[in-house]
C-alpha cells in the first residue's frame, strides 16, 4: 500500500488546482477560484512508481451569472517522477515534494495507470486507499461490477464535456468521470440504464455535512 509522505509540496495542491480549473470546460466558476479540500481517495500503482489520488475540493467563488456552486468536483491526479510520454496536454503543474523531489501532476484521466486502477477497483480487484492515511482501507467508497471478467483498459479516447470526462475503448467501453458531483446518488440502483459498474465515494459540503455520490460510471 502507499505510504502518505507528511511533509511540504510546492506549490500546493489547492494551488495547483486554482490556476488549472479555470482551463476546464466543466469549471463553472467565473474568476479565480476559492477552492477547499473536501475530501477523496487513493488507489496503489502495483509497482508503486505512481501516485494516484481522486481528489474532490469545493470551490467558494460564485458560479458564471451568479449561478450557484457545485457540490463538488473531482479532480483525480498522478504524481510522478518523471514526465509522461505524450501527456503534455495534461499536465496540471510541476511540484517539488519534500521526500521525492520533482513531481509531475497530471489530470489523472489522462493516465493509463490511473485508469487501470480505476478499472481494478470497479471490478473489485483492488480496495480503496484513505486520502491521507498510509496502509488504510477507505470504508467510505463503494463499487459495483456486473460484467463477466476485467475490462480492457486500453483508453485511446478522452474527451471533456460541460460536466464529465469520457473514457473510451476501441472496442466501445466508456468509463465515465463525474466531474461535477451530485450529493444523493451512490448506489447500483442509482445507475443510468446499461451501466455495468460504479464507483461512489463521500465528501464534505461547504455547510459541514457530509455527502455521497457517483465518481465514476462503465459501461461495456
Amino acid at each position: 500500500m502507499a505510504v502518505i509522505h507528511q511533509t511540504t509540496i510546492t506549490p500546493s495542491k489547492l494551488e495547483m488546482l486554482t490556476a488549472w480549473l479555470p482551463s476546464r470546460p466543466w469549471y463553472l466558476g467565473d474568476g479565480e477560484p476559492r477552492l477547499t479540500k473536501a475530501g477523496g481517495f487513493r488507489l496503489d500503482d502495483p509497482e508503486g512508481e505512481v501516485g494516484i489520488e481522486f481528489m474532490v475540493v469545493t470551490d467558494a467563488a460564485p458560479g458564471a451569472d451568479g449561478a450557484s456552486a457545485p457540490g463538488g468536483y473531482l479532480v483525480p491526479l498522478t504524481y510522478r517522477g518523471a514526465p509522461l510520454d505524450g501527456a503534455g496536454h495534461a499536465l496540471v503543474s510541476t511540484a517539488e515534494h519534500g521526500v521525492l523531489g520533482t513531481r509531475w501532476v497530471y489530470d489523472g484521466c489522462h493516465d493509463p495507470v490511473l485508469t487501470a486502477q480505476l478499472l481494478a477497483l470497479i471490478e473489485g480487484r483492488v480496495q480503496a486507499q484513505a486520502q491521507s492515511v498510509s496502509d488504510a482501507v477507505d470504508q467510505e467508497v463503494a463499487r459495483s461490477f456486473t460484467g463477466d471478467g476485467p475490462v480492457p483498459a486500453d483508453f485511446t479516447t478522452v474527451v471533456d464535456h460541460p460536466d464529465r470526462t469520457e473514457l473510451s475503448t476501441p472496442d466501445g467501453a466508456t468509463l465515465v468521470l463525474r466531474r461535477i458531483l451530485s450529493p444523493g446518488s451512490d448506489g447500483p440502483a442509482d445507475l443510468p440504464e446499461g451501466a455495468a459498474g460504479h464507483v461512489a465515494g463521500a465528501w464534505e459540503l461547504p455547510d459541514g455535512s457530509r455527502a455521497r455520490g457517483l465518481v465514476a460510471v462503465l459501461h461495456v
